[in-house]
């Protein structure tokens, strides 16, 4: 008897339809056979339905069948077609029906029951899109894929259970959407920062606008603590940006069970160790790396220095692209990473350099060799660079009337977010969302400026020998000081502000 059961393969952050097609043989030898270019997980699905079918209290045919994942020139990775499989098997030697335009899809445990399997969003939103109109999935991946309207979701406990529901039985109720809690990931407050009043400015700035920040200071003089306070002065994810982020999380298999949308904007600090594949993305069969898990977010690299050079180098196009692209001998595959860099550095090896206190230990030699890990045209694509000095000691004992007057990131990021309300309707009929990914179109038509304001740029293009990319970093930059500024026009002000986060050698 033959058997068609609907499912999906993902290839990066796209769907493509499945047939699982299984033939059991009424003569032959008992066998179970996969084919269809399966993978190892895919391949050891024959144990687990196997298992899973038995422990279930219904006896396992005693035939030969084969299963193959149509079509069979596209690799099948992972082992979300073992319920398929299942529901195929059984559906030729049990009396049930299968509802029309279904989709059947999760990872059999081998007593019966559907573990969390990974993919559901990217499942439901094809289920949309190509006309199906009912999804059988785990019930820990329900709330997932029912962001998703206009599909029926059916979680499902155990393959029992949906046996006896697809027989006539016992009813599964639909899942509903539980909306999640609307929570800002804050690891410190601004307020708790003492002093660094330029670099917090700074930061407001780079929130803004979705610019690239590099921070140099010597050690202890907050930059860890400015960065991991950045995430607090964010707005939450609009619902555009939240299905981008959500889609790249549940094609990762890094949306836990129970999870639905992500409306916090991711905040990815990898430590100095990764590789160039763990920082990109990449592998035999492409994942994600940390630059598309940070994509609407925040990447921080602390001590930026130490990273292996060829890691920073492999980042250079996607900052400049807003993705990656990885390929293969079998694929290609496409990851946005759009997201803030922000990177942090001590200005020599001791970190001492320039300093009033301490002196630096370090050779000419030893600086130049340093500072060179990172290449120019790297640093060339990041937006604003800060020193941050050392914060003076009798600072740190502040009153408490001092302290209570000091900006929260409450209060900052209530101005970000007006800022950011101006920036999505600017750019509502263009394919961007903040002035950092503004391109030399959008710069002419929406980076207009008061005839004193490009007096005093050009005045310091010339002295200062800008190259094109950084004339327009500057444009860019002080488009969003005018945006907080409220100001329809670049005026002067906003230029000077701009050109103090000039990179010196540009």
């Amino acid at each position: 008897m033959f058997i068609k059961i609907p499912s999906v393969a993902n290839s990066g952050l796209d769907s493509l339809g499945v047939d699982v097609e299984v033939n059991v043989l009424e003569k032959g030898m008992p066998a179970f056979e996969i084919v269809g270019l399966p993978a190892k997980a895919v391949s050891e699905s024959k144990e687990r339905v196997r298992a899973a079918i038995i422990n279930s209290k219904i006896k396992f045919p005693a035939r030969k069948i084969i299963v193959n994942l149509a079509p069979a020139d596209i690799p099948k990775e992972g082992s979300c077609y073992d319920l398929p499989i299942a529901v195929g098997i059984l559906l030729a030697v049990l009396n049930f029906k299968v509802p029309e335009k279904s989709l059947f899809f999760g990872e059999l445990s081998l007593d019966g029951s559907l573990r969390h399997t990974k993919g559901a969003l990217l499942l439901a939103l094809f289920a949309k899109q190509n006309g199906f109109k009912n999804i059988f999935l785990p019930e820990s991946c329900a709330n997932e894929a029912a962001v998703v309207e206009g599909v029926n979701i059916y979680p499902v406990k155990n393959l029992k259970q949906l046996i006896t529901f697809l027989s006539g039985g016992e009813k599964i109720e639909k899942a509903k959407h539980t909306k999640e809690d609307e929570v800002i990931f804050q690891e410190f407050d601004m307020n708790e920062i003492i002093g660094q009043e330029a670099a917090k400015r700074a930061l407001e700035i780079a929130a803004v606008g979705g610019h690239n920040i590099f921070m140099i200071g010597g050690p202890g003089s907050g930059k860890t603590m400015l960065s991991r306070a950045l995430p607090g002065i964010l707005p939450l994810l609009d619902n555009e940006e939240s299905l981008e982020v959500t889609k790249i999380y549940s094609a990762s298999g890094n949306i836990p069970p129970g999870g639905s949308l992500i409306k916090t904007r991711p905040f990815r600090s990898p430590h100095h160790t990764i590789s160039s594949v763990g920082l990109t993305g990449g592998g035999t069969i492409p994942k994600p790396g940390e630059i598309t898990l940070a994509h609407r977010g925040v990447l921080f690299l602390d001590e930026l220095n130490e990273f292996a050079r060829s890691s920073l180098e492999a980042m250079r196009q996607p900052l400049e692209d807003g993705y990656v692209s990885i390929s293969r001998s079998r694929e290609r595959v496409v990851y946005p990473s759009k997201y803030m860099l922000v990177a942090s550095a001590n200005p020599c090896p001791c970190g001492y350099l320039n300093n009033e206190v301490k002196n630096c230990q370090c050779t000419e030699r030893e600086i130049e060799k340093y500072t060179k890990r990172v290449s120019g045209p790297l640093l060339d694509r990041v937006d604003m660079h800060i020193d941050v000095p050392d914060v003076e000691t009798r600072k740190l004992s502040l009153k408490e009337k001092e302290k209570a007057s000091m900006e929260s990131s409450d209060d900052i990021r209530k101005r970000v977010e007006k800022a950011r309300k101006v920036q999505k309707e600017r750019f509502k009929n263009e394919k961007i969302l903040t002035n950092s990914e503004m391109k030399n179109k959008h710069i002419e038509k929406y980076g207009l400026l008061t005839k004193e304001a490009e007096n005093l740029l050009q005045s310091a293009s010339s002295k200062f020998s800008f190259s094109a990319r950084s004339y327009f970093k500057i444009l860019k930059i002080s488009r969003t000081v005018a945006d907080i500024d409220e100001k329809e026009n670049i005026e002067p002000t906003h230029i000077a502000e701009s050109l103090q986060y000039k990179i010196q050698n540009s």
